[in-house]
């Protein structure tokens, strides 16, 4: 087969264009492809094999991680087939969702804050030593905190909500349930927290007046909302200018069991999604993060999602 024939072959296949795309953008490795594209690493492999074939992209090694880039060097042909592919990659269906996930592996790159949090949490558990804990590691770093007004939105009993009253001027703890309420106030009584009030309220409309919140919490709550874009804009709402948003939650997963015995009403969400809903809502500097995975099947994997409301607003 000619080269021409293989190039326009190699084009023709819209995963390959997808994967032109992004690297048509920046030079990435095939795990941030993978963690972009939602697609398995093999698959990645022969597309990439496919295109550098045709010497439409080069690779170079960096460790033990290869990154793939466009080619330096490339025809007035094959610069041609791929400007012509870049235009179809608009009408592809997941041009949205590779937008969003590549700006925020991006952005992740530049976070060196996150990047040694990572290296950190890798070594954690790999030698013992007496006392040393998780349990204790976040209550030293609860402390450091400087005291905010928080809102701690489908607080449940209110876990969460004690532990950030350590060191809060003042949590209120949203929930739906009148039972968990009255019970967790009084638990709140007995205990003598006095910067803790708990209020019976939706999150999706939460009774807190706009403008007075600094830091608002949403801990494995949004996927039992009904519309967790709305409560994410109450979110935004409820914020002091400058004021952050934190999410924790599931990534996306396919044990519909969760409905029945949690009462899920979202099988987690995707870290596009979630990035989507915040920039829609008015949030910057979002960030997402894959933080926890379950050695147990179903192998349930936590988000922490975060954003800041303009200081403008």
């Amino acid at each position: 087969m000619s080269e021409t024939l293989k190039a326009i072959r190699t084009i023709s296949d819209p995963t390959r264009v997808r994967i032109l795309s992004l690297l048509y953008q920046d030079e990435l490795s095939v795990n941030e492809l993978q963690e972009i594209t939602g697609m398995g690493q093999s698959r990645i492999s022969t597309h990439l094999s496919q295109l550098q074939e045709s010497s439409m992209i080069q690779s170079r090694k960096d460790g033990k991680r290869t990154f793939y880039r466009l080619a330096d060097t490339r025809s007035p042909l094959i610069d041609e087939l791929i400007q012509l592919g870049l235009k179809g990659t608009v009408e592809l269906p997941e041009s949205n969702s590779d937008s969003l996930n590549l700006k925020r592996i991006l952005e992740r790159r530049n976070n060196q804050a996150q990047l040694l949090f990572n290296q950190v949490a890798g070594r954690f558990d790999r030698s013992y030593g007496p006392g040393r804990s998780w349990q204790a590691f976040g209550n030293l770093l609860l402390r450091i905190l400087p005291p905010m007004i928080i809102a701690d939105l489908g607080s449940g009993e209110g876990l969460l909500s004690e532990l950030l009253a350590l060191n809060a001027e003042k949590v209120i703890a949203v929930d739906n349930s009148e039972k968990i309420i009255a019970y967790a106030t009084e638990k709140t009584r007995k205990n003598g927290i006095d910067n803790l009030e708990f209020r019976l309220g939706d999150l999706q409309k939460p009774p807190i007046d706009d403008s007075s919140i600094d830091l608002v919490v949403l801990s494995q709550a949004l996927h039992h909302a009904k519309q967790p874009k709305t409560a994410i804009g109450s979110a935004f709402k409820i914020l002091k200018a400058g004021g952050r948003i934190m999410i924790l939650d599931l990534a996306n997963h396919q044990f519909k069991e969760a409905e029945s015995l949690y009462g899920d009403r979202w099988l987690g969400f995707k870290e596009s999604e979630l990035h989507a809903w915040l920039e829609e809502e008015g949030f910057q500097d979002i960030e997402i993060t894959m933080v926890a995975r379950e050695e147990d099947p179903p192998h349930f994997q936590t988000l922490l999602a975060a954003g800041t409301k303009p200081a403008s607003c």
